[in-house]
């Protein structure tokens, strides 16, 4: 299919390699932009959806009530914060959807969009502190990076295989802000 996403990070090499692979473009035009264009936390079946998914998968002794994730424990990878009440956790967008905008996501139709906000299958969604996804919003690594250094090769690691699954474009100083971020990762 023509709308196909590019292949996965496990059949196309590692990450510096799928950076090589970017597309450098400058940022495109925010015109037509809004949320909404992005349809997320679909259904997961049941009474479940995307959020409820992605509070289950990254914390630990979690609570439910059916399928509404009530309690459990979260530490953010952006900051270290360790969170146990599910409504301070952000279910962040690696790429952030305005991001994703700028980057090539205006010429998908919202179905497209839908699937890239509610991607459980790559990195695209975690959960995280508050403080840390607001602070982040929709800037790229040249822009914001997470205040936890240590996470800084998995964050870029990440960004690069969301926007290469996707075929999103990343501006100059995108690029090299991940080049940055990755040197001696392992």
């Amino acid at each position: 299919m023509a709308d196909e996403p590019a292949s996965s990070p496990s059949a196309t090499g590692n990450v510096n390699q799928q950076l090589g692979e970017l597309t450098v473009a400058a940022a495109g035009s925010m015109k037509g932009y809004s949320r909404t264009h992005f349809p997320h936390w679909r259904g997961t079946g049941k009474n479940c959806d995307v959020r409820d998914s992605v509070l289950q998968r990254d914390g630990e002794g979690i609570k439910l009530s059916g399928c509404n994730v009530v309690g459990g424990r979260w530490e953010s990878v952006y900051d270290g914060m360790a969170l146990t009440d599910p409504a301070d956790v952000d279910i962040d967008h690696m790429v952030p959807l305005a991001n994703a905008w700028r980057s090539g996501a205006d010429e998908w139709d919202d179905s497209k969009r839908g699937d890239f906000a509610n991607d459980l299958t790559r990195p695209q969604l975690v959960a995280v502190s508050q403080r840390s996804n607001r602070a982040k919003g929709d800037q790229d690594p040249s822009q914001w990076k997470p205040p936890s250094k240590s996470y800084w090769c998995q964050y870029a690691a990440d960004w690069v295989t969301v926007k290469h699954y996707w075929r999103l474009t990343v501006t100059s100083a995108e690029k090299a802000a991940l080049t940055d971020m990755l040197e001696g990762c392992p």
